[in-house]
């Protein structure tokens, strides 16, 4: 007993790392793009996301000072700020690139034809020549400085509320609700009905439609893609929400109809039976005994269906194409900004957080009945 008991500690133990590494594994690359979406294109170019709560010292690129040129004591000044931020501090500078880390803040050094430049830590500085520079060309500064943590909403009104922009994404995530709902709802509707059917109706046939549900689990979508394409435009429902309702409802339905199938033929037969003693029509036992208790089954599978149907590219690619862009849907756009805003990667950051966070909430909020419902019908 007690080597049976090592046993089973051991491979909890094991169960319990698998799951914190998957969840890690996950979560990871999830943190980072929600912290990437709140931070500036010059932090997220110059250092990773794990360094974004501390200051990060970086080396910045060489500064041309300018400015209006006074006269003080005989000598001509130009004084400026190297930074427009006023948080920025400066921790060594150079006037040549092969020695950008020479003096320190507060240091002066001198220059060629009697000039001097003194550069403080707050990147203000002071430029004094013998004559006059005007027409001349100033030198340029090097810089090591310290920047403190910066995030900004920012790219999250650009990417939702800024309707003239092009990186606006309000149209595309209210589209993609469009979308997704129906194709959630109306699949749920006819598979509660089949299912009901095959698992507690007998009629001639009832075995080969379940083994033809069972083979449409396997089939890939692809091969289906241009022939029904074909079929909606011969009937006018081609390329718009109509089309891509009742496509991903034909893809979705195998699924459905096999968990809620099921389930159903899992519940206690003794209900359906006295039931239908009673009186009750086959419509009747459906609606009030069936549908209430296979409320697992439906969520689990309207979960998947949902994360489907909102991360799906393929299939709105090839019903939804619309090139005023008044359909499009966040999956599409997000290639659309690979495509145009390749080096704005703030741009591209917030736009995937904004497409996960919606499935993130639909699943934390449903995830209970997951399990149950995937579940149901393995045991007797």
């Amino acid at each position: 007993m007690q080597s049976i008991a090592a046993k089973r500690s051991a491979l909890s133990w094991v169960v319990n790392f698998s799951v914190i590494a998957i969840v890690l594994v996950w979560l990871f690359p999830t943190t980072g793009l929600f912290v990437s979406s709140f931070r500036t294109a010059d932090q997220i170019t110059s250092s990773g996301w794990w360094s974004s709560l501390t200051t990060q010292e970086k080396q910045n690129a060489p500064i041309r000072i300018g400015g209006e040129e006074t006269e003080a004591d005989g000598l001509f000044v130009i004084e400026g700020r190297l930074f427009e931020a006023e948080d920025v501090l400066v921790r060594a500078w150079g006037t040549s690139s092969r020695r950008p880390n020479e003096f320190a803040p507060g240091d002066t050094t001198e220059l060629t034809k009697d000039r001097t430049l003194t550069v403080q830590e707050d990147g203000s500085y002071r430029f004094t020549a013998a004559v006059s520079q005007e027409g001349e060309r100033l030198p340029r500064v090097f810089t090591s400085a310290s920047t403190p943590p910066e995030f900004t909403t920012d790219n999250y009104e650009t990417m939702l509320f800024d309707e003239g922009s092009s990186d606006s994404m309000g149209k595309a995530f209210m589209n993609t609700f469009i979308v997704t709902i129906p194709a959630t709802v109306i699949p749920i509707l006819f598979a509660a009905f089949a299912a009901y059917a095959l698992a507690w109706m007998q009629f001639p046939g009832r075995a080969i439609l379940i083994a033809a549900v069972v083979a449409l689990l396997v089939v890939p979508l692809q091969l289906a893609l241009i022939p029904l394409l074909k079929f909606h435009n011969q009937i006018g429902i081609g390329k718009g929400y109509l089309g891509i309702w009742f496509a991903h409802t034909g893809f979705g339905l195998p699924l459905a109809i096999y968990l809620l199938r099921n389930y159903m033929v899992s519940l206690p037969k003794d209900i359906i039976e006295n039931a239908r003693v009673d009186g009750a029509t086959d419509f009747q036992i459906f609606t009030r005994i069936i549908l209430p208790l296979s409320f697992p089954a439906l969520a689990s599978f309207a979960i998947f269906q949902f994360l489907w149907v909102w991360n799906d590219l393929l299939v709105a690619r090839v019903f939804l194409i619309d090139s005023s862009g008044q359909t499009t849907v966040m999956t599409n756009h997000i290639v659309e900004l690979l495509g145009t805003r390749g080096g704005n990667w703030e741009i591209l950051a917030t736009a995937a957080f904004v497409s996960i966070v919606v499935p993130l909430c639909v699943f934390f909020f449903m995830q209970k009945y997951l399990v149950r419902g995937l579940l149901a019908g393995s045991v007797k």
